[in-house]
């Protein structure tokens, strides 16, 4: 019995520290998907300021004449630009994937973990032991302190009603003669 409680002692203790492991790594993972969110977002926002711009630009060039259009567009500049965003938007759909595999492997792993633990059968009979000595531990402790009216050392008197004991400052329910 001894042996058997030091070794479920034992796995409470490595699922304990499992937890903690598998915690620490699920807040990493949360905090790098939060700043991959907002990475995105800042390339969105960049994109639709990109948009809003190129907007405005076709209502100006509209506006002006094939030569002077010549003039104010730097193709070279404009697709270099491009070049440069379509990389960017590719680097970061990398890392979006690549943490997407590492979520899935860590999911993979917290699954295998749990599957080797103990299941809920198993600890049943341990619950209901320790139940059972908390509770007698906590009845013991009680009868213990329970102090009766004879077990006082003194008691503080009042004008009105409960009395205190001297020595431990608690409420006794008894009549004071006189």
């Amino acid at each position: 019995d001894d042996e058997l409680l030091k070794s479920i002692q034992a796995t409470v203790v490595r699922v304990e520290g499992d937890c903690e492991h598998l915690g620490y790594v699920t807040g990493s993972l949360r905090d790098d998907h939060r700043q991959q969110q907002k990475d995105i977002e800042a390339l969105f926002r960049s994109l639709e300021s990109l948009e809003k711009k190129a907007d405005k630009e076709d209502l100006l060039l509209l506006k002006e004449d094939k030569a002077t259009l010549g003039s104010k567009v730097n193709c070279t500049q404009f697709e270099a630009s491009m070049e440069s965003l379509e990389e960017r938007m590719r680097e970061m759909l990398k890392r979006v994937l690549g943490q997407e595999q590492h979520w899935q492997e860590v999911h993979q792993q917290l699954r295998d973990v749990l599957d080797s633990k103990l299941d809920r059968l198993e600890l049943e009979p341990f619950q209901k032991q320790l139940e059972e000595t908390w509770g007698r531990m906590i009845k013991e402790l009680k009868d213990e302190m329970s102090v009766s009216a004879d077990d006082a050392a003194g008691i503080k008197q009042q004008l009105l009603v409960p009395y205190k004991c001297l020595s431990c400052d608690r409420d006794l329910n008894m009549q004071v003669p006189g």
